[in-house]
């Protein structure tokens, strides 16, 4: 999530639009940037050998377990409109690629009683993205700096049950149902395709420099505390 903070500041100086996927190795857990309570077990979490970080990410919104998940990354300018208008203009490629998956999106519905919950992915606002079913796919959060929006978000694959009840005791675990032939590189692939007929955009493929990749690492961490 250092990088995704880079590649904001990056725009602001003038580097192109950029989307970008990963995931996640150990697993984690990421905080919103205001949330300061969380369990204190979460310190201590282990799953298949490896501890679980916990980490703050640059935008808001409630915790979210990356184990089994996607994450995107959206940076870009020059958008108009409300908050909520503005996450709708950037998820119409999330809509518009699971589409093409064979699978329906559609945004939530639950109001501000979602900050009493400390799992991000326990509610679906009218920023996220759920299925037909009601499940929770596609949990988004943004930061803004005057004209530049980062907006990433972790899409549920194959969360695993038993380290969900570990990290949110208490609360009940919902499979993701998707369909079988789904791979990461499949998904990736419609999103991009997605996202270059949404924004009206080509997109390059470009790895990170070591000159880059030195800069973000110099970048200041968000401590949790």
């Amino acid at each position: 999530m250092a990088i995704d903070h880079w590649l904001l500041e990056q725009h602001q100086s003038g580097h192109p639009s950029t989307l970008r996927f990963y995931t996640w190795s150990p697993p984690a857990i990421s905080l919103g940037y205001h949330q300061h309570k969380y369990p204190e077990h979460w310190q201590h979490l282990v799953w298949q050998g490896q501890k679980v970080d916990l980490v703050r990410r640059p935008t808001g919104g409630r915790a979210v377990l990356h184990q089994g998940d996607l994450t995107y990354a959206v940076v870009t300018s020059g958008l108009s409109g409300s908050r909520v208008q503005m996450y709708q203009k950037i998820c119409e490629f999330l809509i518009q690629g699971w589409r093409s998956l064979g699978v329906q999106l559609h945004y939530g519905s639950a109001g501000r009683g979602y900050i009493h919950n400390p799992n991000c992915f326990g509610t679906a606002t009218g920023a996220d993205l759920v299925l037909p079913d009601g499940t929770k796919l596609i949990g988004s959060a943004q930061l803004r700096r005057a004209e530049v929006i980062l907006q990433h978000g972790c899409i549920r694959l194959q969360p695993d049950a038993e380290l969900f009840t570990q990290v949110f005791d208490g609360e009940s675990f919902t499979p993701v149902q998707l369909p079988q032939n789904l791979d990461i590189e499949n998904i990736m692939t419609a999103l991009i395709a997605a996202a270059e007929d949404c924004f009206g955009m080509q997109i390059e493929v470009q790895p990170l420099s070591q000159d880059e990749w030195e800069a973000i690492l110099e970048q200041p961490s968000l401590e949790v505390g």
